[in-house]
């Protein structure tokens, strides 16, 4: 367990870090009302083989937010869990460990983007591949038009949010605190521990499922949770004063 200045509401990270994404979505918001100009087109991220990927937009993707209910429940999921874990693992611990888990959703969803991608690719010639990227041209009359939609989304389609670090949080609450309760939906209380099982299974289904419409991306909130069990647990095994 930490022995620093003791328990805090709002530790010195958690603190740092919900005001770093709400100056980000500020900016945000500025830039698009005076200048029509959206900041997720340049630091939310993209697929590593996109026209528009950069490399800093592995770590600034998980300071941008599309919409002020994304931002909101993502900074109260930050401070309602990660405050606890600051208090108990100490600022430095507890930093590594929420960049490490957004660094972590980044791979797991170009890891699942690769694969759709690839799939999708295997219809095309390479030459039509390079046109649907590039510039979005295809024949509109195709059968294959929509697969060629497909393609052209998945690489200028940025994602933005804090939310597959948040994920490790909640992973790392469940497994710090797993028998606290917590209210789900502010009236139903539930073992921390159970919580996260079912959150990560709906997550899970979700993706699988990848429904039309929906533009989650459930495989970073996973790749959050995968990449958040394995820190923990080479800690615990390589840490006998872990807790």
């Amino acid at each position: 367990m930490y022995a620093g200045r003791g328990v805090s509401n709002m530790p010195m990270v958690v603190k740092n870090l919900i005001i770093i994404n709400a100056l980000f979505y500020l900016a945000r918001y500025t830039l698009a009302s005076l200048f029509n100009f959206d900041l997720n087109s340049t630091l939310g991220l993209y697929y590593y083989d996109s026209p528009e990927f950069n490399p800093w937009q592995i770590v600034s993707y998980m300071f941008m937010h599309g919409s002020i209910t994304h931002i909101f429940f993502n900074m109260f999921a930050l401070w309602m869990f990660g405050s606890q874990i600051e208090n108990l693992w100490g600022p430095k611990r507890f930093l590594n460990y929420y960049l490490i888990t957004g660094f972590g959703a980044a791979f797991i969803h170009y890891l699942i983007i690769h694969f759709q991608i690839s799939e999708l690719e295997s219809f095309f010639t390479e030459n039509q591949i390079q046109g649907i990227v590039n510039s979005g041209t295809f024949d509109a009359s195709s059968p294959l038009f929509a697969k060629a939609r497909a393609l052209y989304s998945l690489n200028h389609t940025p994602v933005v949010g804090a939310s597959g670090a948040v994920f490790g949080l909640l992973l790392a609450y469940g497994m710090s605190f797993p028998n606290q309760i917590i209210y789900l939906n502010f009236f139903f209380p539930i073992k921390a521990k159970y919580f996260v099982i079912i959150y990560g299974l709906l997550e899970f289904v979700m993706g699988i499922q990848n429904n039309a419409g929906d533009n989650v991306a459930h495989f970073a909130h996973i790749g959050g949770m995968i990449f958040g069990y394995i820190i923990i647990k080479y800690w615990q095994k390589n840490d006998l004063n872990f807790y």
